[in-house]
């Protein structure tokens, strides 16, 4: 009977150890993978302490999306550090282990300055740092559940590129045949509003000729107005455009047309430098999809550097 208690005690001491052991590992693993939670960019290797979907997600909205879109965002690429110069310090405090292959561990994040003291504006924050099991690995899931929130970016995102294209395609094939071609067609989109199956904008249509690295205009001008769309299984098309009148009834027939959103629609319209700003973003995006050799374009007058 001794024996049978003491080897009991014996056991149950080994697998305490045992549990301590593994629980000790996972916090030492979880200290790990912070060092590759994203900062401002996506490390390579990150790719060796992720679970495949959650990286490929992350590797989309890093480097597969416009800049300009991925950057409206700031949880994504701020994660935890912020953009005031401090680096994140890292204290895993406790790990619970969910079922055999997930876990969750609580992460103390302090900011602080490359001399190591602390930053005293910033306070001490709490974050969910979620683990996964992969074959042998303990691997990062989710960070904070931005997980979800990518999906739905990358879902937003692919829809309204593909309302971007259907409006595109339909101002080159309706609005770009009225005017002198030349060899590459293309529009301008000043998203103003969205409101039901209606597309608020102030859009511009462009013919340029690529002469070396740079694109020459040939012929364009401004059609703004609204839209009606039709959608069906996340295919778009315009069935209707109603445009703003020239000249002297210009301003009449863009208030009536875009009603509640007009202020909007002026202040974009009228603004050279953001049309200015609005021009050069979409043409670099433009280049980069089609894989052009254009650094440059020049409208009558002006030959102007392109950001790529």
């Amino acid at each position: 009977m001794k024996h049978t208690i003491l080897l009991a005690i014996v056991c149950g001491a080994l697998t305490l150890s045992a549990c301590s052991n593994s629980q000790k590992q996972l916090q030492k693993r979880a200290t790990e993978l912070c060092a590759y939670i994203p900062d401002h960019q996506l490390l390579e290797r990150s790719q060796d302490y992720l679970t495949p979907d959650f990286y490929a997600l992350l590797d989309t909205m890093f480097n597969h999306l416009p800049e300009h879109e991925a950057m409206d965002h700031e949880w994504l690429y701020y994660f935890v550090t912020g953009n005031g110069g401090t680096i994140a310090n890292y204290t895993v405090t406790t790990v619970e282990r969910i079922d055999p292959t997930h876990a969750v561990a609580t992460v103390l994040v302090r900011q602080v300055w490359e001399d190591g003291s602390f930053d005293e504006t910033t306070d001490l924050e709490e974050h969910q740092l979620y683990m996964e099991r992969v074959g042998k690995k303990w691997l990062m899931s989710d960070f904070d559940g931005h997980k979800a929130d990518c999906i739905n970016y990358i879902a937003n995102n692919r829809r309204e590129q593909a309302l971007r294209d259907a409006i595109s395609d339909y101002l080159i094939r309706e609005i770009g045949c009225q005017y002198l071609h030349g060899e590459i067609c293309i529009p301008t989109l000043m998203m103003v509003a969205e409101e039901d199956s209606v597309i608020y904008g102030d859009f511009w249509i462009m013919w340029y000729n690529l002469a070396g690295d740079t694109l020459k205009m040939v012929s364009g001008g401004n059609h703004s107005g609204k839209m009606t769309i039709a959608e069906s299984n996340g295919t778009f098309v315009v069935t209707a455009f109603e445009q703003t009148l020239d000249g002297a009834a210009n301003e009449p027939s863009a208030k009536r047309i875009f009603g509640t959103h007009y202020d909007i629609y002026h202040s974009m319209h009228s603004n050279e430098s953001v049309r200015e700003a609005v021009w050069q973003e979409q043409l670099s995006e433009y280049i980069r999809r089609h894989n052009l050799s254009a650094r440059y374009y020049q409208d009558y007058q002006t030959t102007i550097s392109i950001e790529r």
